[in-house]
């Protein structure tokens, strides 16, 4: 049985240029691993604290005080523990932090160990990563849960907190959900973001990418962003609602002012159900699958009205509406809010808090979607949550910059060595 002899922790920087934090574990078995923390842009309200220093250095945003959480309160509580029990090495985690939001040690000191701890367990049980995570949330639930190669979400066209445009929507993403696997899936989506490349050249519009990798030009309207994504499909000879569907990440919560949707793009104001509306009318002319966080995460009539509305035939995901949290999922099923739930981990801080959510979801019929920040790193570990659980989705950002090809290629390797199913 391995044991923990070391850790170290570093700063490292993010897919904006802004430090995060980056934890090696050593066992005793001389198996070493190390993890990346991501960080987002939009956050909700409900997140786990992620440290930062403040000061004048990196303008406020390094994160030395969460390192030295880890070079020391935590490598001193940990050092000697057994890895492979997940659940024990996160509660400690929680215990020396002893905040309902981790504000103590911050929740990315606490997530770097967290998944390095499970990445050096499955490479020291000589299981790949997406296996090991299969197994944890097999034991959490009691039974076997298929492995399943996930769908891509990809994020093309980007607005919002992600982009320096006037496009409210923050993303637009293309789902190839009549890709027989995940190679055409992926194939289908890079040619289709190249053409939309293209369609924006000819319009003379701006063909700079956002922070997920999507191009983000300024537009007259959210309808616009839609139009212009259906034309590239069909450049593609793609059939747009068969081959191809749309999702809309709204990020609500980033336009919500005073209990109205305020869309400045449009030179528009809206009630919660005028908003309900606007977005049913978008979903009625094109094939919009998917909408995450249509309401802001305070806007619980709002939700009850988004959901009674097209929740019956639409994908309706809480992110900042869930963030991740067990306690907060449980509320929101029990109020009868979206029907899915987008899954980031550093949300919640651990890989355990991350499963739970997970098994929540699956136990109440709710969808898992497993997504990425707009600050990424090269850290994979995402694609392995998404197939070890068998989400069946995934959200990772366009077919560009490293840090989302990353996810992406990880999981053509998956798919090359295993036979599990697409979507």
């Amino acid at each position: 049985m391995p044991k923990i002899e070391n850790l170290t922790s570093i700063q490292v920087l993010d897919s904006r240029g802004l430090p995060t934090i980056s934890t090696e574990i050593l066992l005793d078995d001389g198996t070493r691993s190390v993890a990346m923390v991501p960080s987002g842009a939009s956050t909700g309200e409900k997140e786990a604290l992620e440290l930062r220093d403040g000061g004048q250095a990196f303008l406020g945003k390094g994160v030395t005080k969460a390192i030295d959480n880890v070079n020391d309160r935590i490598k001193n509580s940990l050092i000697g523990e057994n890895p492979l029990d997940q659940d024990h090495i996160d509660e400690i985690l929680n215990n020396i932090d002893g905040t309902s939001d981790k504000s103590n040690l911050g929740a990315n000191a606490i997530l770097s160990v967290s998944i390095a701890s499970a990445k050096a367990s499955s490479k020291s049980e000589n299981l790949d990563l997406h296996d090991y995570f299969n197994i944890l949330l097999g034991n959490k639930m009691g039974k076997t849960i298929d492995q399943v190669i996930p769908i891509p979400m990809l994020n093309i066209l980007n607005g919002g907190e992600h982009a320096d445009n006037n496009i409210d929507i923050q993303e637009f993403m293309i789902i190839p959900k009549g890709a027989v696997n995940f190679s055409q899936a992926m194939q289908w989506s890079s040619e289709i973001y190249w053409n939309l490349k293209s369609i924006l050249k000819e319009k003379g519009l701006s063909t700079a990418v956002g922070d997920e990798g999507g191009f983000a030009p300024n537009l007259n309207t959210n309808r616009e962003a839609l139009e212009l994504i259906a034309r590239a499909v069909d450049k593609t000879n793609l059939k747009l609602g068969s081959d191809i569907c749309i999702s809309l990440d709204c990020a609500a919560s980033e336009f919500y002012e005073n209990g109205t949707y305020h869309l400045k793009g449009e030179d528009r104001e809206l009630t919660s159900s005028e908003f309900a509306e606007y977005l049913e009318g978008l979903a009625n002319d094109f094939p919009i699958i998917s909408i995450e966080d249509g309401m802001d995460e305070n806007d619980l009539e709002g939700w009850k009205l988004l959901t009674k509305q097209i929740g019956g035939k639409c994908q309706l995901v809480g992110d900042d509406l869930f963030v991740t949290n067990p306690e907060v999922l449980k509320k929101g099923i029990s109020d009868e809010i979206a029907n899915s739930v987008l899954i980031k981990y550093n949300q919640i801080g651990t890989i355990s808090e991350t499963l739970e959510t997970i098994s929540i979801a699956l136990n109440n019929d709710y969808q898992n979607i497993i997504s990425h920040r707009s600050g990424e790193t090269e850290d994979s570990s995402i694609s392995d949550l998404a197939v070890g659980t068998g989400a069946g989705q995934i959200k990772t950002g366009a077919p560009c910059r490293s840090e989302r090809v990353a996810k992406y290629n990880r999981l053509y390797w998956i798919d090359k060595k295993n036979s599990f199913s697409y979507g």
